[in-house]
């Protein structure tokens, strides 16, 4: 038994519309070993490590369907047997998970994975010590060698994993505030691995970092952690306080103990979670050894007086007290019978107590500072209490170092209420915790005595979340609430276009036009990042790590994204869900790669993004495939877009009142036309859209389109959407490599990024109807790593629409030798027949392209597909048209890796080069003319 993949999945994927992580795992010859041929001892024993899995309904949807699926029959395979346990397993941890998946991948013996995560890391190793764990539970003749480390031990293994998880989980106040923030649907991004964490999307985002707010000052944070010029700030606005003193050496502790009087406190100047804190010190032995501890956590040691009483957490937000708990210290009641060591477990064997915070209380641990607590009462770990006789492990009442809380938050006295209020607002925090030391809660402070021993900036809400005793008060949703008051935005409108081609084009139209519209957008496409039309990363960025890149920040208040096959695969969608979601088309590219073998299965892949999409889906109606995607998707509204005015089934949805975007013929042209709840909506004649080139590119013509159904339904306004249209073009600059005219030299370059068959016939059907004197001349490749059928496709898609052939290869083989791809090429033209006078074979594409430059005349259309997109155009722009050899380019950076799907490799510094270059080119003609 072996994992041979791992996949995680971000967002919404093939297997769901939440993070996943599928796993490829071979069973080997344990495929022959269901549970049941394994036997009780193997299905005993797992039960025993996991008892949680007792609570798993499987396919029998309640509680003992798992373990009813492991004795009935012949059992259950390993694969489903693992997915469960990796689930259990971040059960144990604290992590709310409960879906996963097994299937076969119809290979023997090989099974498919997938099960629910909430933190990568803790998901991957869960299913890392799923396999370790059923490795150790068989017979050893099956047990794969490798798997199990020496001397492994379960319960050892189990507590470390669940260290592990807590490391690597948001902590418990930052859980609850995330809570509160989802139950208000808005959303969230975790941007460290600890727990700084992002509310809300672009310019209404809000950070958090535990209870640190965005909103937190700086200066309250430096004096809550000054404790002494804490006490001395409300002490000067008549708040109970005690007295103190700051020192650093062991002689002046004790003279501020005398002086203070006794008995007194020692604690750390800048401590926390109740570290090196030592209450009650009544001589100057003990005044010594709490100095001692306090100082090996801080230089400076602070002594006060001892105020008597039970410790009491207050939580004031947003200048209002939200909840009262009192703390008590970890400790064991003594019966008589039992040491302290075994009280101690018998403590621990409460099954509210966990390792860390995973649970609502957390183990006693007899550790340095308990057995110094024992010292005092002349104990030690073999001592055996009396019964009913407190025995207290620790000074102070810390839920992180065993202690437990008991909500006292609705018999706290007003006073009391409202000096704690006070005590916050005067060290100026937004979220505080005040230490308040007291008898009876319930009590004045102006009565009943009592003191503030520490104001604290980033309180924990674990305490109050889910007190040992009492209510639990929602703490978190008045963070959230402050953050993003009742009515105020924390989204972003998203949109989200796939297909197999023009969603670049698409996606470029659609932010432009939000860009008309006054929107700062921020935009994924396959050459980069976008922000408010400048790029700030380049490279394919077309995948959930772009989509974050884009809401994370802070100027943008529209997204378009840009979602390709390639991602949806690997990683899944960055989001779980957007507001409009556009699927362009299907058709045949990277079929039999990542398993996508067929197009009905590429369809699925697609589909997501119909899948997600919450107020309005924008459907290819022309695309079957895409047309029954309708079928999959709960958006509010289905908007079709289709170039046929005849199309019944669109037809049938305009009448009933559903929205939809034709091409409707009229005296003028075609005209782009909206159809909304019965309204006709006439929008743009398609010769007035420059990307369209006078309406002869009927692919952008369809892209141009969905940019409009896309922006309509997102609530741009019309006049806005035209705009738009009207002022975008297809410069490389603007949209390099997608129909870009260069018409500078005395025939008419069209210059092209499609690599697939589909791409590919859209441009020759553009070049059969521009108007060309002279000849039709094409430049054509394809990828190395598609089949050869598909090779095949792209020929045929320009086979007896050109004068000339030239076939090439790109740069990059992608695992195809050095003509193995203009070959295919070649022999498939000349199988549509293609006479063999029309056709070249120039492998290298600089060679290739120059060659069609050079064979150019007045009048001639060259049609270039290319691959190096920025080292290409510049050799179109700079060809001399005499025939003189082009101008230098500069060196290209080489090939060393194979670049992602869809890539575009160039740089910032080509682009602006280009321009200079472009520019420079026209102007010198226009001189010589």
């Amino acid at each position: 038994m072996r994992i041979r993949n791992r996949s995680v999945f971000l967002g919404p994927s093939l297997y769901a519309h939440f993070p996943v992580i599928r796993l490829e795992l071979d069973l080997g010859a344990l495929e022959a070993w269901p549970t049941v041929r394994l036997g009780a001892e193997f299905i005993d024993g797992l039960v025993a490590a996991l008892p949680g899995l007792d609570e798993h309904g499987c396919s029998y949807r309640e509680p003992g369907g798992f373990l009813r699926r492991l004795r009935e029959d012949e059992g259950t395979w390993l694969g489903h047997v693992l997915e469960h346990v990796a689930i259990e397993l971040q059960n144990v941890a604290g992590a709310d998970v409960t879906f996963g998946r097994t299937r076969g991948t119809g290979e023997p013996g090989v099974y498919s994975v997938v099960y629910e995560y909430k933190q990568k890391d803790e998901g991957l190793e869960a299913g890392e010590l799923a396999m370790r764990l059923l490795t150790s539970l068989l017979p050893a003749e099956l047990q794969t060698a490798g798997i199990l480390p020496d001397g492994w031990e379960w319960s050892s293994a189990r507590d470390e994993f669940i260290r592990f998880a807590q490391r690597r989980a948001l902590g418990p106040s930052t859980s609850a505030i995330v809570a509160a923030a989802q139950a208000r649907d808005i959303p969230w991004m975790r941007l460290n691995d600890h727990s700084l964490v992002q509310l809300g999307y672009g310019k209404y985002q809000q950070r958090i970092q535990a209870t640190v707010t965005g909103r937190t000052s700086h200066i309250a944070v430096e004096l809550a952690g000054d404790k002494d010029e804490t006490n001395q700030i409300l002490g000067a606005l008549g708040l109970p306080v005690p007295r103190q003193a700051l020192v650093q050496t062991e002689e002046l502790a004790l003279r501020a103990a005398r002086r203070i009087g006794y008995p007194v406190v020692t604690k750390p100047y800048n401590g926390n979670h109740g570290r090196g804190i030592s209450i009650h010190l009544t001589n100057e032995a003990e005044v010594r050894e709490g100095f001692h501890l306090a100082q090996a956590v801080s230089r400076s040691v602070i002594v006060e007086t001892f105020v008597p009483g039970d410790d009491h957490r207050l939580l004031v937000i947003n200048g209002e007290l939200v909840a009262a708990t009192r703390r008590t210290p970890g400790h064991i009641i003594g019966d008589g019978q039992h040491d302290v060591a075994q009280l101690v477990e018998l403590v621990n064997a409460d099954p509210r107590r966990g390792v860390g915070h995973e649970k609502v209380l957390t183990r006693l641990e007899l550790d340095a500072q308990a057995l110094t607590m024992l010292e005092r009462v002349g104990y030690t770990p073999g001592s055996v209490p009396a019964a009913d006789e407190v025995v207290y492990l620790r000074s102070t009442g810390n839920l992180s170092t065993g202690g437990t809380a008991t909500d006292v938050t609705d018999i706290i006295h007003p006073d009391n209420r409202d000096m704690a209020v006070r005590a916050v607002q005067a060290i100026g925090l937004d979220v505080g915790g005040v230490d308040f030391l007291t008898e009876n809660i319930a009590e004045s402070y102006k009565s009943d005595g009592g003191g503030i021993c520490e104001v604290n900036a980033a309180p924990g809400f674990r305490m109050h979340v889910a007190p040992s005793e009492g209510m639990a008060r929602d703490v978190a949703g008045p963070v959230v609430d402050m953050l993003f008051p009742p009515g105020s935005p924390s989204r972003v409108p998203i949109a989200a276009v796939t297909g197999t081609n023009g969603k670049t084009t698409t996606a470029r139209m659609l932010a432009h036009i939000t860009k008309m519209a006054g929107y700062t957008p921020g935009l994924t496409t396959t050459d980069g990042v976008y922000i408010d039309g400048q790029r700030t990363v380049e490279g394919d960025m077309t995948g959930p790590v772009s989509t974050r890149m884009v809401l994370a920040d802070p100027h943008i208040d529209m997204a378009v994204l840009e979602v390709a096959r390639g991602g949806l695969l690997r990683a899944g969608m960055g989001v779980p869900y957007v507001d409009v979601g556009a699927v362009l088309n299907v058709a045949a590219d990277h079929l039999g790669m990542k398993g996508i073998d067929t197009l009905e299965q590429l369809a699925e892949v697609k589909r997501i993004v119909a899948e997600v999409a919450r107020d309005c889906a924008v459907l290819n109606a022309d695309d079957p495939m895409v047309l029954k995607m309708a079928a999959y998707t709960d958006a509010a509204t289905i908007c079709y877009v289709t170039t046929n005015p005849q199309h019944p089934l669109v037809r049938e949805h305009i009448r009933a009142g559903g929205r939809a975007c034709a091409l409707e013929a009229g005296i003028n042209g075609q005209m782009i036309t909206l159809y909304d709840k019965g309204s006709h909506i006439p929008l743009l004649w398609t010769h007035l859209v420059p990307a369209t080139l006078e309406g002869r590119a009927m692919h952008n013509v369809q892209n141009a389109m969905f940019a409009a159904a896309m922006a309509f339904s997102m609530g741009i306004k019309l006049d806005a959407i035209r705009q738009g249209l009207r002022t975008f073009d297809t410069t490389f600059f603007q949209a390099p490599g997608r129909m870009n005219v260069f018409a500078e030299h005395p025939f008419k370059v069209i210059f092209d990024y499609a690599h697939n068959a589909h791409a590919v016939g859209a441009m020759a059907d553009l070049a059969q109807r521009m108007e060309v004197g002279g000849r039709r001349i094409v430049v054509i490749a394809g990828p190395g790593d598609r089949r050869d059928e598909d090779l095949r496709a792209i020929a045929d898609a320009v086979a007896g629409r050109f004068d000339h052939y030239i076939c090439r290869r790109d740069d990059n083989l992608r695992g195809r030798d050095g003509d193995e791809v203009p070959r295919i090429l070649a022999k498939a033209l000349l199988a549509q027949g293609v006479d063999e006078a029309q056709v070249s074979i120039i492998n290298e594409e600089e060679a290739a392209i120059d060659a069609a430059l050079r064979m150019g005349e007045p009048g001639d259309l060259v049609l270039i597909f290319a691959d190096a997109l920025v080292r290409s155009w510049k050799q179109v722009i700079k060809f001399q048209a005499e025939g003189e050899p082009s101008a230098p380019l500069r060196p290209e950076v080489p090939v060393t890796a194979e670049p992602a799907d869809e890539s575009i490799p160039a740089s910032l510094a080509d682009y602006e080069d280009l321009v200079r270059d472009e520019r420079g080119v026209r102007l010198a003609r226009e001189e010589n003319d």
